[in-house]
């Protein structure tokens, strides 16, 4: 007879199954013919794949594709599903699964073949007869010696390079069929639990499209974004011809001691690209207000001192404006829906007195500068006056910068606008993309404790409403730019990791974020340290998380 145990399902109260009962199982007994839309499990703030073992007392809640946790498991079993198709139909070939592209998945195949229109259909066919099959997805643990054979086999070139420069005594894979490949973090248990898919043809690659966490497990509507795709583009190229496209190839750099060309040649290339922003600016007479935006950790601060410096080189003598000194008073604050005060909406700004400054500006007129006081939460008289002509470029930096209706008084051909973020350079390998949305809470994180006097939790329990933010006031905008600048640094995850380690360790397992903190642990174990900072300038993006800069911007 086999023995039962005792567990706890959130929402379903608690249960009494086998003791053989995976978390799987226990799903099926739970959802009944629903399973399929549970991914993962969360015990005791830390995430698991579905064929782990239950045990007596535990407490499960199950993740589905509407929390972050779930979706992640989505992503990453969906990526594996387009690489076995394309393997199967394009057997010489090997697949790059790249980046967001809103919330489609960019891939391509690697080398010289592209994805045509006609082939769309035939990977999308041949993804749903590998999703038909429920093929099992077994996770397995070997020795190091037996992963590095496994991968070559499989003609995982990229892993070997990158495991070769971990320290690891074994490696974990994923066995899907006669499929053997590698991924950062689970996988759902078969090919039967990502049913919901599409393919855009996206030359010379594809958009892979899938649910969203918002999407109520509809495919969301792809919306190009040109601009943004152009960026990625020219950052790929970049680190082609560097071959810095992969964590280990960044590795070998810092154990062979080759790092410092790499920092050299990683800040030359922004330096390049600010001054070649700052001459389009200056070849346009009627240019006289440059607005920047980007999301939190972009690095907009520094990159605004930059511009600065590049258009004084032009003769130019820009003058700064920040849109925080127009915030109105406290009271006539607009509320969210939790009825606490939204500083992040556009309306929490006086847009009245902010256009009528600027307009007054734009004339020839001197106008008097307000200046919010964030304590009594009143705007207070500064006392600073300035007038400009078309030698003073007014820069404006804020999350609102690319929004119409920000500066509306002001005529399109009067502005410039920028988008600044982190687009992240470098994958773990070329199946395992890193978010860029990790590298700029890893630099938050950074900030934040070295200047800020936040500490690691603070910063966790501000990012959730810091990104919601960005999705209502900043990412919708992004392609209003006329251009984006790509603030990530292809060396800057391998200094930042020696910041960051100790903050993510102080959170244990009664702590909400320990999933995350845990998550972000591992990945971060993937890179090797650079310890010796005195190569990286005083005036570099990354000297705005670490410190050492010559610029006042803490």
């Amino acid at each position: 007879m086999t023995n039962k145990i005792k567990v706890y399902v959130e929402g379903a109260g608690e249960l009494y199954v086998n003791e053989s009962f995976t978390l799987e199982d226990l799903s099926k007994e739970v959802y009944k013919k629903d399973y399929k839309k549970y991914l993962g499990a969360r015990i005791n703030n830390q995430i698991y794949h579905l064929r782990k073992n239950v045990k007596e007392d535990m407490y499960v809640k199950f993740l589905d594709i509407n929390c972050q946790d779930g979706y992640r498991i989505y992503t990453r079993t969906i990526s594996a599903v387009f690489i076995m198709a394309c393997k199967e139909l394009f057997p010489q070939c090997t697949v790059d699964i790249e980046h967001f592209l809103g919330q489609g998945l960019y891939t391509e195949l690697k080398g010289e073949k592209s994805i045509s229109f006609s082939e769309i259909e035939k990977i999308k066919q041949k993804m749903k007869e590998i999703v038909e099959k429920d093929i099992p997805i077994i996770r397995n643990k070997v020795p190091f010696d037996e992963g590095i054979s496994l991968f070559k086999e499989f003609g995982h070139e990229d892993k070997i390079r990158l495991y070769n420069t971990l320290d690891r005594k074994e490696i974990h894979f994923y066995r899907i069929g006669d499929h053997v490949d590698a991924f950062h973090g689970y996988l759902a248990p078969s090919t039967a639990y990502v049913s919901t898919f599409d393919l855009k043809y996206y030359y010379p690659g594809a958009i892979i499209l899938f649910p969203s966490t918002d999407s109520n497990g509809n495919i969301p509507k792809f919306k190009e974004q040109k601009k943004l795709a152009k960026v990625f583009e020219d950052a790929k190229e970049w680190a082609d011809i560097l071959d810095l496209g992969y964590v280990g190839s960044l590795n070998e750099k810092i154990l062979n001691n080759d790092i410092d060309e790499v920092i050299r040649v990683s800040e030359a290339l922004h330096e390049k690209k600010i001054a070649e922003i700052a001459d389009r600016i200056c070849e346009d007479d009627d240019i006289n207000m440059i607005l920047i935006a980007g999301p939190s950790s972009s690095g907009k601060t520094t990159f605004a001192q930059r511009l600065a410096v590049h258009l004084k080189v032009n003769g130019k003598r820009p003058i700064g404006i920040s849109v925080d000194d127009y915030f109105l008073d406290r009271e006539s604050t607009p509320l969210d829906e939790n009825g606490e005060y939204d500083f992040e909406a556009l309306e929490a700004i006086d847009l009245k007195r902010f256009n009528e400054d600027l307009v007054k500006l734009l004339e020839g007129k001197e106008i008097e500068l307000p200046k919010y006081n964030f304590i009594k939460g009143k705007s207070e008289s500064s006392g600073v006056k300035i007038k400009v002509n078309k030698d003073h470029p007014i820069i404006v930096e804020g999350i609102h910068g690319l929004n119409p209706k920000l500066a509306t008084y002001i005529p399109e051909k009067n502005k410039f606008k920028i988008y600044v973020s982190a687009l992240t350079q470098l994958n773990i390998d070329a199946h395992n993309r890193i978010s860029t949305t990790d590298t700029r809470l890893i630099r938050r994180m950074v900030r934040d404790a070295k200047y800020r006097g936040n500490d690691v939790f603070r910063t966790f329990e501000l990012w959730e409403g810091v990104t919601k933010g960005e999705e209502v006031n900043i990412f919708p905008y992004q392609e209003e730019a006329d251009v984006m600048f790509d603030s990530a640094l292809v060396y800057e995850l391998s200094v930042l990791k020696k910041y960051v380690v100790p903050l993510l360790k102080e959170i244990d397992n009664s702590s909400i974020y320990y999933s995350e903190s845990k998550r972000l642990l591992k990945f971060l174990n993937y890179f090797q340290d650079i310890e010796e900072e005195k190569i990286i300038p005083p005036n570099s993006i990354l000297r705005e998380f670490i410190g050492g800069t010559g610029f006042n911007i803490h």
